[in-house]
């Protein structure tokens, strides 16, 4: 049976949504006295410590780590921590964290096609209409940029956050075909990962940071609690109440809630692409997950 979302689980999705929509507000706010690779780093880092302390504290044990799980969990720690962080944090150097979170948006069209080759999700034609008009407008969104790529850094910034989707939907799929682990634990372990990676790369390359004044500081500190240690404790939460499909529903949201917060709060100037490839994805979305979402709105 579909389970039945109540007044908690959609609290829980929209705050999620409003979570995972200002982390790229946040991270603006980080850059401004931090490198991106302490940016990334504190987030891998203090997401880590939390979730292992929440680990210890509800009884929860790392299970026996066979060659498949133990690759499993490196691969899904590359690729959904360590170089989407860098990749997001450099990228935002340049781009508006508007951008960013518009690029979050194309992961789930991504994913289809990547599930039709790699899981038993095969991609048929209305899903195929979806991920073309995803695609359309995430050209419409690096087009200008694409047109000028080898004249800047912010033709290769924009690449850089579509190459953070694509990382973190290559670990969408990756998750799906690891051995059973509980979800708690499989997040601590990917952030363990993320941070042994980075922490070197950070000493090596930005030292040991200092303070750099209250907003980035605070920025850099939610950064790693919130959108990364909470949010993470909350998604499971809602899954095991209202199943997977309703979860989808931050998805829409994301991109959403990073232009107004990009606006608002950043005054970032948004082009009219923006909001054409915003239609667009959407509605991309829509399209491929038509049933899904009739389905949990609906019933059946």
């Amino acid at each position: 049976m579909v389970p039945q979302p109540d007044i908690r689980d959609w609290s829980g999705v929209i705050a999620l949504g409003l979570i995972w929509g200002g982390t790229f507000m946040v991270v603006s706010m980080a850059l401004e006295g931090y490198g991106p690779i302490t940016v990334a780093t504190a987030r891998t880092t203090l997401g880590a410590v939390m979730l292992l302390a929440l680990m210890g504290l509800t009884g929860r044990r790392i299970p026996s780590l066979t060659p498949s799980l133990a690759w499993s969990v490196i691969l899904i720690g590359i690729l959904s921590t360590a170089l989407p962080f860098v990749l997001l944090s450099w990228g935002q150097q340049y781009v508006p964290s508007a951008f960013a979170g518009l690029s979050m948006a194309a992961i789930p069209l991504m994913v289809l096609p990547l599930a039709h080759f790699f899981s038993d999700e095969p991609l048929n034609a209305r899903r195929f209409v979806g991920v073309s008009l995803g695609f359309t407008g995430a050209l419409v969104l690096i087009g200008p940029g694409l047109a000028q790529l080898g004249s800047g850094a912010e033709p290769l910034a924009q690449l850089a956050c579509i190459g953070a989707a694509f990382c973190y939907s290559v670990a969408s799929i990756l998750t799906r075909r690891c051995p059973p682990i509980d979800p708690v634990v499989l997040a601590a372990l990917t952030l363990v990962v993320g941070a042994v990676i980075l922490l070197p790369i950070m000493l090596t390359t930005e030292g040991v940071p200092a303070p750099q004044g209250l907003r980035p500081t605070l920025a850099l500190i939610v950064l790693g609690l919130v959108p990364t240690a909470f949010a993470t404790l909350l998604r499971v939460s809602i899954i095991r109440s209202a199943g997977s499909v309703f979860m989808t529903l931050v998805n829409y949201q994301v991109p959403v809630w990073s232009m107004i917060f990009g606006a608002w709060i950043l005054s970032e100037a948004l082009p009219l692409r923006f909001y054409i490839a915003l239609a667009l994805i959407l509605t991309g979305m829509a399209i491929s997950q038509w049933f899904s979402l009739r389905r949990m709105l609906l019933g059946y």
